[in-house]
């Protein structure tokens, strides 16, 4: 197991500079230095009222809501109270940034499938190898969606792709339109608005697996992007799970925090990681008329900039703010049929905990969101592996999905009552066993 490479978000930016901008306190200071960072959402504000209460412990330094909630209280990696890595999990900036720098990146043997869009564009899928001779035909298959620019060789995907795949999951990584060297032959990346290739992805695994189970698993972008799909296919939707982490949930939101602070680093740093990828492509986009300003995406200084040039222009919108209201998953929400866990951190500096829909999950009996108090973004520096292991979240996901599959495969049909402890309202037809 090798040490991380860098997250592609961060890797403009070198780990001193960062530390440096970050003006952090003394490690040894650090955790007292930053209290407000260790508070419960809610707690203070007009939110705290519309939030479920805390379960007793271990789940007490958590907030969870749902009507669901009380299945956690049967997860063995639940069993302990949450509680982040002396020093630099009690920061969030130190959180996020470490977790980019420093988490070990597992090694794994992958094979490259790309699939022809509908659009003649092209998708990169990343299968393990060895899985067609180690595993069953029907063994469930997990879907990952990385972050902005994210891939394939992001630590956070390794991690959880191991994690599964030692429990006998079929585990393929999508690679969006330009991201860890995919290949890009039309003037269109992707967005957050855009889930034409994740309905591509999921009808073409369904297809090579129609006797498997289907689940995802969405990190920031990623998640947003996840849940807007789930949102629109609602009652049809081919997967019978899924998990959003980090989701930034409300764009609108998302950017006004993006450019407070610290956070125009990671800003900046992202703007450059799309710079880097369009620059590659950029013969592709010679030429284009209308409303494109491709010097501006090409000298992007900032996500938005990057939007303003391009993204919104590709996808149809009339400006930046109307492609972010309109990509936001908050509204999606309400329609997803399927069970769906959501984890976030309430010191997230990316995806801001003010931005989630708490009263969208409370009123929808398929969702159930866990909020940390610490955990920054893509970090969660807590656990038995930290601090450069596999993140917190790990754990509790697989339970979650190991859970829900094993609701799904019963063949035992009995009554499924709106207040019960464990089980979903499945959307599909198949028999759901409560214990």
């Amino acid at each position: 197991m090798a040490m991380a490479t860098t997250s592609p978000a961060l890797s403009s930016l070198s780990r001193s500079s960062l530390l440096r901008r970050a003006a952090l306190p003394p490690f040894a200071s650090m955790a007292s230095a930053s209290s407000n960072d260790a508070r419960i959402s809610g707690a203070g504000d007009p939110l705290v009222l519309q939030v479920e209460e805390s379960l007793d412990s271990p789940l007490s330094p958590l907030e969870v809501i749902g009507s669901r909630r009380a299945l956690l209280t049967r997860f063995e990696s639940l069993r302990r109270p949450y509680k982040p890595f002396p020093v630099v999990g009690w920061n969030r900036h130190a959180e996020t940034i470490f977790a980019a720098f420093f988490r070990s990146l597992p090694s794994v043997h992958l094979r490259r499938q790309c699939l022809r869009t509908r659009d003649d564009g092209a998708i990169a899928l990343d299968w393990v190898v060895g899985d067609e001779q180690q595993l069953l035909l029907d063994a469930p298959v997990l879907i990952l969606l990385p972050g902005l620019t994210g891939g394939s060789d992001d630590t956070y995907v390794r991690h959880i792709l191991i994690r599964a795949r030692k429990k006998g999951w079929r585990v393929v990584v999508f690679n969006s339109r330009g991201c860890a060297n995919s290949p890009v032959t039309t003037p269109q990346f992707y967005s957050a608005s855009f889930t034409e290739d994740i309905h591509q992805v999921v009808t073409h695994v369904s297809t090579c697996y129609p006797k498997s189970k289907l689940y995802a698993i969405g990190w920031s972008l990623g998640a947003n992007i996840l849940v807007r799909y789930l949102g629109q296919e609602s009652q049809n939707c081919l997967l019978s799970g899924a998990v959003s982490l980090c989701n930034p949930f409300n764009l609108v939101i998302a950017d006004e925090d993006f450019h407070k602070g610290f956070n125009n680093v990671y800003d900046k740093a992202l703007a450059r990681s799309l710079r880097k990828i369009f620059k590659k492509h950029a013969l592709l986009f010679e030429g284009l008329g209308g409303e494109y300003n491709i010097p501006m995406a090409a000298n992007a200084k900032s996500v938005r900039e990057f939007d303003e040039g391009l993204t919104r222009v590709s996808f149809g919108f009339k400006s930046v703010d109307d492609y972010y209201f309109n990509s936001s998953s908050s509204s999606s929400i309400g329609c997803v049929s399927i069970p769906l866990l959501c984890i976030q951190a309430d010191n997230d500096p990316i995806a801001p905990s003010r931005g989630i829909p708490r009263d969208e999950i409370k009123a929808n009996p398929n969702c159930l969101l866990i909020v940390t108090p610490q955990g920054g973004h893509l970090g969660w520096i807590a656990g038995d592996e930290a601090p450069f292991g596999a993140p917190w979240t790990d754990p509790v996901v697989m339970e979650f999905l190991e859970h829900v599959n094993k609701e799904t495969n019963t063949d035992t049909e009995v009554e499924c009552l709106p207040d019960q402890l464990d089980g979903f309202q499945h959307s599909s037809s198949l028999p759901v066993q409560v214990k």
